[in-house]
């Protein structure tokens, strides 16, 4: 008997270091997700740039798991059975811009074609090009409630999620999820049932910006050659 091959292997991923419980939200990798909705959000530094934003959930995870709940102003709507995230569309921001190329960025014209991407992984492509909409904002409403189908969530689909790494006021080091642009390794998302899969493999040293953390000397460096050099009030 070959008990090599049948022992069971460990791992942390997906565990938080406080419990040995899966972490209630994902992290960057490969996995296969539902969307359970689809916003248009503005971002805080720039009125004119938006994101799209999947709000995502895994297939449901077995053992001791405790997701997040669907609601917290109601919890009687139960919790979610999969570990959730917010995945932007797109690793940048969607505005008009013109390129150092002199080619023009149109931004609505972008938003249209990342949503016609998302309309045939999920093999919906008749239904979106019937929504007639004024506005970029009124037609990723309409998007939201096609592909979610009202919010009750949309098919599963396989997803490479990549991610930047941010560090919160508690010192906490989190992920900004997002999905890679496509390029000749592959797409970041595609249908389950796909032969032929282009799926990106999930590599951490391409798809993770990593945080960087100052050391003390470093901080103390820098505010020594900038502290004395104007008004401490000057921009």
């Amino acid at each position: 008997m070959n008990e090599v091959k049948n022992k069971v292997m460990l791992n942390t991923k997906d565990m938080s270091a406080g419990s040995g419980r899966p972490k209630p939200v994902m992290s960057p990798g490969n996995h296969k997700v539902k969307i359970n909705s689809i916003t248009f959000d503005k971002t805080p530094y720039d009125s004119e740039a938006f994101n799209i934003m999947l709000h995502v959930e895994t297939e449901p995870v077995t053992g001791d798991f405790e997701g997040f709940y669907r609601d917290m102003n109601n919890q009687s709507l139960g919790r979610y059975e999969g570990q959730v995230g917010r995945i932007r569309i797109s690793p940048f921001p969607f505005k008009d811009a013109t390129l150092p190329s002199g080619r023009e960025i149109n931004r609505d014209q972008e938003v249209l074609k990342s949503m016609i991407n998302l309309s045939e992984v999920l093999n919906m492509r008749d239904a979106l090009d019937s929504i007639e909409a004024e506005t970029i904002e009124k037609f990723m409403v309409e998007c939201n409630t096609l592909f979610t189908d009202g919010q009750k969530g949309s098919k599963f689909i396989n997803i490479c999620a990549g991610s930047r790494e941010w560090e919160n006021k508690e010192g906490y080091v989190n992920d900004d999820l997002y999905l890679p642009r496509m390029s000749k390794d592959g797409i970041s998302m595609e249908a389950v049932d796909t032969e032929n899969s282009r799926l990106l493999s999930f590599d951490k040293a391409t798809h993770v910006r990593a945080l960087v953390k100052k050391d003390e000397n470093q901080t103390k460096m820098e505010f020594k050659a900038n502290s004395g050099s104007g008004n401490d009030f000057e921009l």
